[in-house]
């Protein structure tokens, strides 16, 4: 059988650089996730200082991280339903729909995990 593409160490520094361009990308194009990075630089130093032991001010911050991972797969959604047409047709608008309902239920167990673990 025949190798196809890179493996090992060139395959990782490829996904690394494929990932920093979905960052840079989501930075550049997309404002919610503008203003979910800004609430992350704004609450990781609150964690840090009123989280009790490491493992809260771990879990403080993973929950942040998770809003941020939800909003790019939700704008990765919007950006292949647009990609395919300007029709408009359920199917289009259902997956708008439900990436947007997987962001807010993030910023729901967020909210969760900052109350339980600071109240």
């Amino acid at each position: 059988m025949a190798k196809t593409g890179t493996t090992g160490i060139k395959r990782l520094i490829n996904a690394a650089g494929y990932s920093w361009l979905g960052f840079k990308a989501a930075f550049t194009h997309e404002a919610a996730f503008h203003q979910a990075l800004g609430l992350t630089l704004v609450l990781t130093p609150i964690a840090l200082y009123f989280g009790q032991s490491y493992a809260d001010k771990a879990i403080l911050i993973a929950s942040l991280l998770f809003i941020l991972l939800v909003e790019i797969l939700n704008s990765a959604i919007e950006a292949v339903v647009d990609r395919h047409g300007d029709e408009i047709h359920p199917l289009s608008g259902r997956a708008k729909d439900m990436g947007s309902a997987a962001v807010l239920l993030a910023f729901i167990i967020t909210a969760l995990i900052w109350f339980s673990i600071l109240y």
